[in-house]
């Protein structure tokens, strides 16, 4: 009787790395690193030949010497007479905050107006169409001017607040919308104040849980939870029970009117006002396209299953296309969030002091420095890019193994 066996290995030859498939992609990979790394190496040479032959040299060292400008808005303190390395992390500290909101509110208001897109009601539909069409084909530079010229030209000077027959007035006695932008409280920490702040954070994430657990309960079981008033209590109700058990550790401080300004509370420029909002409309419209691309990817039948085991239009919504949209609408979402946070360069228009006023703007006239302060600012931008890849890739294998 004859047996089978498996043919002899064939030994390694350096002609299969050309003409057998399974090594010729990674020699083609290899020649392609190979041609970069040299690109970049002739690069480098001759950027180096060239400072030299004009008596340069590549140096941080500017980064130490005193900055010798003021910033309008900072989130940490900062003075002219700190260095410029203080300055650019002041500018980083802005651009990510404003990037930050803007993405925030971005996703809403795209999340809103896709779902509305598609809504029943004609007027709705189109006012939502409209509102995709002109912000999405007008530049997102227009948009910045346009809303900061309404800012300072239609809002009231703080002198309007003056007086007993003041033509302006603070909106609840604490928040005041003026032409040098929008006055609001500031809270002021005592002992345990940070202590309920922990526990509010507690809170919402016990809130959250919640309702994860009565969506996996409806799934499993049918049954339906009431998820608004239990989320709610659940994120507040503690927080405000160690608030007063602590002894009221948080208070505000109102803006007040005093000489030519207000003083006091928090001062939201109208710079950043301008730059958050002309990003987050702009973005929107192109996330509620998304968002309506999502839904409509989503077929009809699951729609009509749930509507016939007697589920309203909202958890329709809610429970069962949107979650399933998803999986279309983050992939182009992650990178609007990119053009967000590169957008938000464009500060610069309205006197908005972010990464590329400072760094790329004050600090590069002042010293000369222009490779080193282009080439911080491209290692930033790459920075936040490849994050937002990597928190794109988790999300990626999260809903793989899910599926799984």
């Amino acid at each position: 009787m004859s047996t089978l066996s498996d043919p002899p290995r064939e030994s390694f030859k350096p002609s299969m790395l050309l003409n057998d498939t399974r090594y010729r992609g990674y020699t083609f990979q290899f020649i392609a690193i190979v041609l970069v790394a040299a690109l970049f190496a002739y690069l480098g040479l001759n950027l180096q030949r060239n400072l030299a032959a004009a008596g340069l040299t590549i140096s941080f060292d500017f980064l130490g010497e005193p900055a010798n400008y003021d910033i309008n808005q900072t989130l940490i303190e900062y003075n002219n007479q700190m260095d410029h390395w203080r300055a650019s992390l002041v500018g980083v500290l802005n651009t990510l905050l404003v990037s930050f909101l803007a993405c925030i509110t971005a996703t809403i208001i795209g999340v809103v107006a896709g779902v509305l897109r598609l809504s029943n009601n004609w007027l709705v539909r189109k006012l939502m169409s409209a509102y995709v069409e002109a912000f999405r084909n007008v530049p997102v530079l227009i948009w910045i001017i346009i809303i900061f010229t309404i800012m300072t030209a239609v809002l009231p000077a703080p002198r309007a607040f003056r007086g007993e027959d003041a033509t302006a007035s603070m909106i609840f006695g604490s928040v005041a919308f003026t032409n040098r932008g929008v006055y609001i409280p500031k809270p002021i920490f005592g002992p345990g104040g940070w202590t309920v702040m922990l526990v509010f954070l507690a809170g919402v994430i016990g809130a959250f849980a919640y309702r994860r657990y009565a969506t996996k309960l409806l799934y499993a079981t049918g049954k339906l939870l009431p998820m608004g008033w239990p989320a709610l209590l659940i994120a507040f109700v503690p927080a405000i029970l160690v608030f007063y058990l602590l002894g009221q550790p948080i208070s505000l401080e109102y803006p007040e009117l005093g000489g030519f300004n207000f003083t006091g509370g928090i001062n939201i420029l109208g710079s950043l006002i301008a730059l958050w909002f002309a990003l987050a409309i702009y973005t929107g419209a192109f996330i509620a396209e998304n968002v309506r691309a999502g839904i409509l990817s989503v077929s009809k039948g699951q729609t009509e299953a749930a509507a016939s085991l007697g589920l309203r239009p909202r958890r329709i919504m809610n429970l069962v296309v949107l979650p399933q949209a998803l999986r279309v609408i983050v992939p182009p979402l992650i990178s609007h969030y990119l053009n967000i946070t590169k957008n938000s360069s464009l500060a610069i228009a309205v006197g908005y002091m972010d990464l590329t006023g400072t760094l790329g703007g004050i600090t590069l006239n002042q010293t000369g420095r222009a490779i080193e302060c282009i080439l911080l600012l491209m290692a930033f931008y790459l920075a936040i890019s490849l994050s937002i890849s990597a928190i794109m890739n988790v999300y990626n294998n999260a809903v793989s193994l899910k599926e799984r």
